[in-house]
């Protein structure tokens, strides 16, 4: 497993998104500021408030032209229920295979129930690694508040 780090670029992986349709990673995001972001699950308190927390910035990071993106291990019905309760108008991929995304991303993974720990990775717009946020548990994860600030700066210092 290997941590990436700034300049990395984000490896290639596929969200499945409730409804069925996929999202490919990190071209999805290509020409855009992203925020990819690995929650624990719905049942986790400290990830529910970081995705509401996205959902509440994300005119503002829209403006800085910043695009949000989040997955998990939990089922479709679990994932539509978490999209609906918080409002969610960014896409919510489920399913996600825990040990495929930490061998690609360097994330924790809980064995036992099975599920990554929250991990948050801010890239450019040419899909390399600008920030990466690696938690081994409930806590320590990126804020939509830091993003918007890493943004502003480099393109005040671009």
């Amino acid at each position: 497993m290997s941590l990436l780090d700034t300049g990395d670029t984000f490896p290639g992986l596929t969200l499945t998104l409730p409804g069925g349709q996929t999202l490919d990673l990190p071209g999805a995001l290509a020409g855009h500021y992203g925020v990819v972001l690995f929650y624990r699950g719905a049942w986790c308190p400290y990830c529910n408030a970081q995705l509401r927390a996205f959902q509440r910035s994300l005119d503002k990071l829209a403006d800085l032209d910043v695009k949000v993106v989040a997955a998990s291990v939990d089922d479709e019905a679990t994932t539509k229920e978490t999209i609906h309760k918080h409002g969610l108008e960014f896409p919510v991929g489920y399913g996600a295979d825990a040990h495929a995304f930490a061998a690609a991303t360097g994330a924790f993974v809980n064995e036992d129930p099975l599920y990554l720990q929250s991990t948050g990775f801010v890239l450019d717009p040419n899909g390399r690694v600008l920030i990466s946020v690696y938690s081994s548990g409930a806590i320590g994860r990126l804020v939509p508040e830091d993003v918007a600030g890493l943004v502003r700066y480099i393109r005040e210092h671009a």
